[in-house]
């Protein structure tokens, strides 16, 4: 099987519960707990990937300073290395905010986990890459040419495109080029209503199926996914849970996507199984699923 490239960040998490509520200018709030953990969209997706036992590679930058050390230890300790050398440049945070309702805000620091050069792209295998995850924070960079460009210069891979709300402040012109590539696209419901223009996720599928050709999923929260391939629109039902935080939902979900994919699940049963284990991530303090968590779903 050949392996996933996942390009992206791998950042430090700062994960603050609050008591109640984000404060107003001027307003002070307690806060319940904090804690760092590793995250970032691309490490978040490694994760998944790395659960249902496909091959991939973790292509992050991941520079100096206080953060940097961290992610660097974090990911040693799980046997993970990246090709990419070390920036000169201090690695950023995420401040996650968590509301007693469990859902997030977040608030970042982008350092050098964002920003890729393209000389650092010479150094990976191409024979054994066949797929690519792309999230939307790295193109918004100045550097998010060169991650396009070396899409382009490879049609061959099936690219994965989970742009999530930055994909309406992203430059339109990379964005079309991306589209060109015909990417899956993964996006919850607020950003391809808010891309597309359109007030119902179906109507927002066919416009966004129309700018790439290719598979248009939507999640939707409670209310399971959608997803529309050019032929067929349906809703893979959800999978009850009592939720924790949504932190790395998204991310989990479009990880196990491709897993199941490269393992040869048709596309509904994949968004059942990627649905299942975001549920469970959402019920989990944290973006990451333990081990012994995964292994509870039966889905190996």
């Amino acid at each position: 099987m050949k392996k996933v490239l996942v390009i992206g960040s791998a950042v430090v998490d700062v994960i603050i519960n609050l008591v109640d509520h984000l404060p107003k200018t001027g307003e002070d709030v307690h806060v319940k707990s904090q804690y760092l953990s590793l995250g970032g969209c691309a490490y978040n997706v490694s994760d998944s990937i790395r659960h249902f036992q496909v091959p991939y590679i973790l292509f992050c930058p991941i520079g100096i300073g206080v953060y940097g050390n961290f992610v660097r230890e974090e990911l040693k300790k799980r046997g993970i290395t990246s090709p990419i050398p070390t920036p000169n440049e201090e690695n950023g945070c995420c401040y996650c905010f968590v509301e007693n309702t469990g859902e997030r805000s977040f608030v970042c620091y982008h350092g050098a986990e964002y920003r890729f050069q393209k000389e650092w792209f010479d150094a990976l295998p191409l024979e054994e890459i066949d797929s690519v995850y792309i999230c939307g924070l790295e193109i918004e960079e100045s550097t998010g040419i060169h991650i396009v460009e070396f899409l382009e210069e490879h049609p061959e891979l099936l690219v994965y495109f989970a742009p999530g709300p930055r994909l309406t402040v992203i430059d339109p012109g990379l964005v079309k080029r991306i589209y060109r590539l015909s990417p899956i696209l993964h996006l919850n419901e607020t950003e391809a209503l808010s891309v597309s223009g359109r007030t119902t996720v179906s109507d927002a599928a066919h416009v966004l199926y129309g700018e790439t050709g290719n598979t248009v999923i939507i999640t939707l929260g409670e209310k399971g996914c959608f997803y529309f391939d050019g032929t067929t629109e349906e809703t893979i039902p959800p999978n009850p849970t009592i939720q924790e935080d949504t932190i790395g939902a998204g991310d989990s979900h479009i990880g196990s996507v491709i897993a199941c994919r490269k393992r040869g699940d048709s596309l509904p049963e994949a968004i059942k199984k990627a649905n299942l284990v975001s549920s469970k991530v959402v019920g989990t303090v944290g973006a990451l699923l333990a081990d012994q968590e995964f292994e509870k779903l039966g889905l190996l």
